[in-house]
């Protein structure tokens, strides 16, 4: 059973929670189809991003903040563990200094706190996937 995108939750997230995202991309990547997950500090999408989360299939990710509707400095990675058309595994774990992404059971990317976890209520997937669950512990 697929879950409807954009896909949004309230949450709250403390250190050694964890969000667990399985999904397959619809596109193909010739077609530059992309993944985004934010960790909204209110459950709103207009609020500030604690945590964001984006894939560009088969070119990079980018991890970020939006703070005051400002976006802070994005951290940039060229590592793609995702393949095209291939169901995914992503996990973020909530570490106490910050961020760890895991995809299909291998760690790949970290970004550290900017704001920290505990205010962050609110979670968003979207963009070019079919998604499969969400699950927060």
């Amino acid at each position: 059973m697929a879950e409807e995108v954009p896909y949004t939750r309230t949450v709250a997230l403390t250190i050694g929670s964890s969000v667990t995202i399985r999904g397959t991309p619809t596109i193909a990547f010739v077609k530059d189809p992309q993944l985004q997950v934010d960790f909204h500090t209110e459950p709103s999408e207009k609020s500030d991003i604690a945590f964001h989360f984006r894939v560009y299939f088969g070119y990079s990710v980018v991890m970020n903040t939006r703070q005051s509707g400002k976006w802070g400095n994005e951290v940039k990675s060229s590592t793609m563990p995702f393949e095209d058309g291939k169901p995914f595994d992503l996990r973020i774990l909530v570490l106490r200094n910050e961020y760890q992404v895991i995809v299909n059971g291998e760690q790949y990317y970290s970004f550290a706190h900017r704001i920290q976890p505990s205010s962050v209520q609110m979670v968003q997937v979207w963009r070019d996937i079919c998604l499969t669950s969400v699950d927060v512990v």
